[in-house]
């Protein structure tokens, strides 16, 4: 572009609309769709986040197979999505509720000049779409260490078409029976049920069916790196804003309430995890404060847009505490979740599914109590939250079960004892994460 030329291209942009772009009949609103572009990359750092963090916990000789678990789910999932996930989870019910379709969205040949709400429905197919990549990834953690490469990605295949998908419809779908249980349905701003409980549940599951690593619990596995694990949880609380506040597909107020609610539950829940550590151990840890960030973040994210600062504060002191003690549950209940996806992601974001009903602000509740007809109570709404916990659990548990089965049947899920002493790295890519030569 010349000289001339440059300026006069600026003047074009200082004088095209700030909030609405037309195009044909249909209107774009530039900030929504500013902030809905800005949440979709926030939420995919999320995935080098948590390679981060899961990669700095295991040992050496694992450090790359693990990563690997992440980032694979960014190219298993993407495409999945883009193919069918998109239509199973928002297309119109069939099968009588069970999951969605919709031609349309079926490698999404319909949506190209699709404007929902003022945000190109491109936009809204992405955002979803990390969400569906990070789920799988999450359950990563409590196979780590010990299963094929192949076996994982054939897993993660069959567990979001089976689990994540018909979940994601029954809960965030317009036409799903969980949304619409109820005066004001379940609520799940952002995946407390669809990502984290799903998830933690069938991290469980598998990490039973397994079996523990070599050695373990009697061998010592220290973290091969926990610069990088501290680091990675620190791109997950960045990337958490996006991931909840762009839930609320807008810019506006609501957003505003999910950022502040994410902010302030992470820091009460990386504080109180420090103090607790303190107060036993007499040492904070680097470890501890990455885990209670996380169980801070994780008990927001089906809450923050319904509760107010106090009620974050106290939903991340709580998921602090519940979580330390889960992890020390896990060790005289003998099963190995490796790096503690149950023990963080499904017993903090249960815990938030669950006490979110007693931090509801007035106004939500007014407008809850209007559409039931007579005053809707914090046990009305605690009574949905928890069946909706109950449809989660029995979902994501029976049908992990069956896919271990599916999946150490026909392809082998967990490596061989000689595999498994030389570690993924070696025998699965034939490549070291550190080479101390």
């Amino acid at each position: 572009m010349s000289e001339k030329k440059i300026p006069f291209a600026i003047s074009i942009l200082v004088f095209l609309p700030a909030t609405a772009f037309a195009t044909g009949d249909q209107v774009i609103d530039t900030g929504n769709t500013s902030w809905m572009l800005i949440s979709t990359a926030l939420v995919l750092l999320m995935m080098p986040g948590l390679a981060m963090f899961y990669g700095g916990l295991v040992r050496s000789k694992n450090v790359l197979g693990t990563m690997m678990h992440t980032f694979v789910a960014m190219a298993v999932i993407g495409v999945l999505w883009v193919i069918c996930g998109y239509s199973l989870t928002f297309g119109e019910s069939i099968l009588g509720g069970f999951v969605g379709w919709n031609w349309d969205y079926f490698f999404l040949k319909g949506i190209d000049e699709v404007i929902t709400d003022g945000i190109p429905e491109y936009i809204i197919a992405m955002f979803q779409g990390k969400f569906a990549i990070i789920t799988p990834a999450l359950i990563s953690g409590a196979l780590a260490e010990r299963v094929y490469l192949r076996g994982y990605i054939m897993f993660i295949t069959l567990w979001f078409l089976v689990v994540y998908s018909p979940l994601c419809h029954w809960i965030w779908a317009s036409d799903g029976w969980l949304l619409n249980m109820g005066a004001a349905g379940v609520i799940d701003l952002a995946g407390g049920l669809v990502i984290h409980v799903s998830a933690g549940v069938s991290a469980l599951v598998v990490a039973i069916y397994l079996g523990p690593r070599l050695g373990y619990p009697k061998t010592v596995t220290l973290p091969n790196n926990l610069v990088m694990t501290l680091m990675g949880a620190g791109l997950l609380w960045v990337g958490w804003f996006g991931f909840n506040a762009g839930s609320t597909l807008q810019s506006g107020l609501d957003t505003a309430r999910a950022l502040t609610m994410t902010q302030i539950s992470a820091a009460s829940g990386a504080l109180i995890w420090l103090c607790i550590e303190g107060i036993i151990y007499k040492k904070a840890s680097a470890l501890g404060f990455a885990s209670g960030t996380l169980a801070g973040l994780v008990v927001i994210t089906p809450a923050a847009a319904v509760v107010q600062p106090l009620g974050a504060f106290f939903l991340g002191a709580a998921s602090s505490i519940a979580c330390f003690y889960a992890l020390r549950l896990k060790i005289r209940l003998g099963y190995d979740d490796t790096l503690d996806c149950f023990g963080i992601h499904g017993v903090g974001s249960g815990l938030g599914v669950i006490l979110l009903s007693f931090f509801i602000r007035d106004s939500w509740m007014a407008s809850a109590s209007e559409a039931a007809g007579r005053t809707w109570t914090a046990f009305d709404q605690l009574f949905v939250q928890l069946k909706g916990m109950g449809v989660t659990i029995l979902l994501a548990g029976v049908a992990t079960i069956m896919l271990c089965v599916i999946v150490e049947k026909t392809i082998g899920f967990r490596l061989s004892e000689k595999e498994e002493y030389i570690g993924l790295d070696q025998a699965l890519h034939g490549e070291r994460g550190y080479d101390f030569s």
